[in-house]
């Protein structure tokens, strides 16, 4: 399987970050051994001193598909999830800076924690979710897919020009507003539409 991740699909979120907003969705892509799962704890890594939380929503692909149309993209997917995109945002200044991939400050080992996964049946519009994020009890991050600026469906028909979108491939759809650092000892507990996601802690 793979993970195809988007950068800055919430307006919000890349002003905070003094980015364009974007024309086209920002793409990037993460090895399977990024992902953290089953609320396993996060261990902070050794060469960065600046990780970031950005926590999203993420679809999981049930069909496989090649240059889908927007109008059936919505069948290729079933499930849906949170996960959080740990940035080692010191890494990625630099490589913006030298005009380098930020690969190794996105797609690091442990870098993609994500959720157990919810039919999306049980939600009534996939584009009205809401999701967040606390830290040690306060709400860091606050999100609704509403607000994304590519939805769920085009990311998907987006996506699927260029790469075939396999069974149990996961999309990172972005990240809203809010992003900032996390340290050793906190506890992080993020929320889907009131059910409780993720809970893990920052070693």
């Amino acid at each position: 399987m793979k993970i195809l991740a988007i950068g800055r699909n919430y307006e919000n979120h890349a002003k905070e970050l003094n980015n364009p907003v974007p024309e086209e969705p920002v793409v990037f892509s993460m090895p399977d051994s990024a992902l953290l799962k089953n609320n396993n704890d996060f261990y902070y890594p050794d060469f960065s001193k600046d990780i970031h939380h950005e926590v999203e929503v993420v679809v999981k692909i049930c069909r496989v598909g090649k240059n889908i149309p927007l109008e059936f993209a919505h069948r290729y997917y079933d499930e849906i999830g949170l996960g959080i995109d740990f940035t080692a945002r010191d890494i990625q200044a630099e490589c913006k800076k030298k005009g380098l991939p930020w690969e190794k400050a996105k797609a690091f080992d442990g870098a993609a924690p994500i959720s157990k996964f919810i039919s999306k049946d049980k939600f009534r519009d996939v584009n009205q979710l809401n999701f967040h994020l606390d830290i040690n009890g306060n709400r860091v991050q606050t999100g609704n897919t509403s607000n994304m600026i590519f939805s769920i469906d085009y990311l998907i028909s987006y996506l699927s020009q260029y790469f075939t979108l396999k069974i149990g491939d996961l999309i990172y759809t972005g990240t809203p507003e809010g992003v900032g650092p996390v340290k050793i000892g906190d506890h992080l507990i993020a929320e889907l539409e009131g059910e409780k996601m993720m809970d893990f802690s920052i070693r």
